[in-house]
This record gives structure tokens, C-alpha cells and sequence, in this order.
């Protein structure tokens, strides 16, 4: 396959995580990588959300392998890290959903075994701005890219792309956090998986004007309870992560990606590599 289309591209934004918590429980979710321009130089990160990486006891990130700049379909590379969760950087804010780690000792230890990482960053350049945000109508088609419910081509290692609509104005903060709602089927494993408004020529067009922006990160999902209660929580990282009786209704929350801007900037501050 070339990738030769921006849609061919989002195949290889995401990172698959696959994760050994610490009652036993496998889980999975979805990362994904950002490359970021500061005055320090060009950066790129890992990003995914904080509760998939919290409490975990064994985990690893899940590449397609490149030759010549190229993608191996299908020729995985699973890299271990030690002490997962103590590798990540976490958003200063607890309440932010986010956390990173570096790409560069991440590719150093593929090197070191020969192996050469295939991917495509996301932009933070994408990332809308306040005017970029004011100028979005109050329904906008999206578009997210991940691993639902664990699902994806483990032949191909390629990630399920899904669309919907935003559910709230992107540019107002939802219930007064940097945060919007989408109507998408959002399920277990969808969490970290990046947001992007998207219109249709954009995924065809070849260059002139498109809408295509980097709009944000899954984080949450609202659910049905028994006694007729909306309540909104985490997307679980493994199936068993919903309580008994509850309903999921559709409705996912998407921390905006600014967020990630900040959580870059925070890292960038405290670490110099």
C-alpha cells in the first residue's frame, strides 16, 4: 500500500497499547504521536490518556515497522518499557486526562535492534486556535482513529477509523473545562485516540483550501445507569471496566488539544534532552 492520501496517513498517527494491569487484567488502548516545534527544536511525543498508563503493571507500544521509509505491513514490533507507568509524563493538572513519553529513546531502542519505526506525526500545528475554534460551527463531522473495544486488522496492524459529529461547540469549554463532547460510538479502547475535524474534501483534495484539524483526545465516555443516571467516567482499558446495568449512549468526551500543547510545553520545561 502507498501512502500516498492524508487518509492513508491517519493509519499511522496511532500507537496500539497493550497492557497488564495490576489485578491481571489485560487491557488496550490507543496512543499516538505528535511532533512539535519549539524554539528548543522540532520534538516528538507519544501522547495517550493518564488513566491508561496509571496503575498498570506491565506494558508496551505496538509500531509497524518501516524499511527505506516505507511500512512492513504486518511486521510488528512491541516495545516493552520498564516500569510503564513511571515512564510517562503526567499533565500537571490531575484532572487532565494526558500523558506523554519522548519518542527518542523510544526509536533508540528500536535502532538498537535493528529496527526501523514507520509512522506518521500529527502536527501540533493542527491544533486550532482561539479564532480557528470561534470560526467552527456548532456542528462539525469528526473523525478519530483507534482501537475499539480492541479491535483492529492484527494482520495489517492497522487501527479502525470512525466518524461522528461534535455534540457540543467545540469553542465553548464544556462544563467549563477544555473539553467538548462527541456523538460517536465510543467503547473500551477508543481511549487516547486522537480527534480530528474534518471535512469531506479534505480527505480528497490534494492541496488548496480543506478543513482538517487536530481537535483533541478521548478520554471519557458517558454511560446509562440502572437508576436512570447519566454519568460519565473513563473509557475502560479492558472489557470489564463498566459497571453491571450501565448503557453506553454514544456520547464520548474529548479533552480539546491544546491540552497537549500544554503538557509538551510543561515536559519541554522541566527536561531538557
Amino acid at each position: 500500500m502507498q501512502v500516498d492520501s492524508l487518509a492513508k496517513r491517519l493509519l499511522f498517527n496511532t500507537v496500539r497499547v497493550d497492557t497488564v494491569l495490576e489485578d491481571g487484567s489485560e487491557g488496550s488502548g490507543t496512543a499516538f504521536v505528535v511532533s512539535h516545534n519549539h524554539p528548543r527544536g522540532n520534538f516528538l511525543f507519544v501522547v495517550t490518556n493518564r488513566h491508561l498508563v496509571e496503575g498498570v503493571r506491565q506494558g508496551g507500544l505496538v509500531f509497524t515497522q518501516g524499511k527505506n521509509g516505507q511500512p512492513m505491513l504486518g511486521q510488528r514490533f512491541q516495545l516493552n518499557i520498564e516500569e510503564f507507568p513511571h515512564a510517562w509524563f503526567l499533565h500537571p493538572d490531575p484532572s487532565v486526562d494526558l500523558a506523554i513519553v519522548p519518542m527518542r529513546p523510544l526509536e533508540a531502542a528500536a535502532r538498537d535492534r535493528g529496527i526501523e519505526l514507520y509512522y506518521h506525526a500529527i502536527d501540533t500545528r493542527l491544533v486550532p486556535d482561539a479564532q480557528r475554534l470561534a470560526s467552527l460551527d456548532a456542528l462539525e463531522d469528526v473523525l478519530f482513529v483507534g482501537y475499539p473495544s480492541g479491535v483492529w486488522d492484527q494482520v495489517n496492524l492497522m487501527p479502525i477509523m470512525r466518524r461522528g459529529t461534535t455534540a457540543t461547540p467545540i469553542a465553548l469549554d464544556f462544563e467549563g473545562r477544555p473539553e467538548f463532547l462527541i456523538d460517536a460510538a465510543v467503547y473500551p479502547g477508543s481511549s487516547g485516540s486522537p480527534v480530528f475535524v474534518v471535512s469531506p474534501e479534505a480527505m480528497r483534495a490534494q492541496s488548496g483550501p480543506r478543513k482538517f484539524l487536530f481537535a483533541g483526545v478521548v478520554a471519557a465516555v458517558f454511560f446509562r445507569e440502572e437508576a436512570n443516571r447519566i454519568t460519565s467516567m473513563p473509557v475502560p482499558a479492558n472489557q470489564g471496566g463498566t459497571t453491571i446495568g450501565s448503557e453506553m449512549i454514544d456520547l464520548g468526551l474529548v479533552i480539546k488539544s491544546q491540552a497537549v500543547i500544554d503538557l509538551i510545553d510543561a515536559y519541554l520545561r522541566k527536561w531538557k534532552e
